[in-house]
């Protein structure tokens, strides 16, 4: 039975409340930005990181150092949900990240991760295999209030899974 605070609290700001807090520890410059969770389920993991004066460049988009915060987190949220739900300690970590884009980010921006079921994979294979596993994972950057489903960029993030050591 869920808690009432738990029960209280819209959808995702538990896992909202978890980042922040992981990152005002572990990565400051994550925490600045303030990114919000918004979906994240087996498939599909959902990120906004809100245009402000912190994440606004000079031409009044969001800044690349915003997009590409947006991009890892969102990546690096579905990898940690799939590890997660596999119950064993998995690290992830970026190998290389690319980056496309096609219009200026000029408002609320959602980072969307739609690989859940290649991530689930990786994780089980690094468990067969006791191997660092590396694949490419696409990261669909939109701005719904002014450009709807249609992507401002795209990143694709080589995303490196492996088995944690123990002493």
């Amino acid at each position: 039975m869920p808690s009432l605070l738990a029960r209280l609290l819209p959808p995702f700001w538990k896992e909202t409340l978890f980042l922040r807090g992981f990152s005002a520890f572990k990565i400051p410059l994550l925490f600045y930005v303030r990114p919000s969770v918004l979906a994240l389920d087996e498939n599909r993991a959902v990120l906004r990181i809100k245009l402000r004066r912190r994440t606004r460049n000079h031409v009044g988009a969001m800044y690349l150092a915003a997009l590409v915060a947006g991009a890892d987190v969102s990546s690096a949220l579905m990898a940690m949900h799939q590890v997660r739900l596999a119950g064993e300690d998995v690290v992830p970590i970026f190998s290389d990240i690319q980056g496309k884009f096609f219009k200026r980010a000029e408002g609320d921006v959602h980072f969307t991760c739609t690989q859940g079921a290649l991530v689930a994979q990786m994780v089980q294979d690094v468990l067969a295999s006791d191997e660092r596993v590396t694949r490419q994972i696409t990261v669909v950057v939109t701005v719904p209030d002014k450009y709807g489903d249609e992507p401002v960029a795209e990143f694709v993030m080589g995303l490196s899974l492996k088995k944690k050591r123990r002493p």
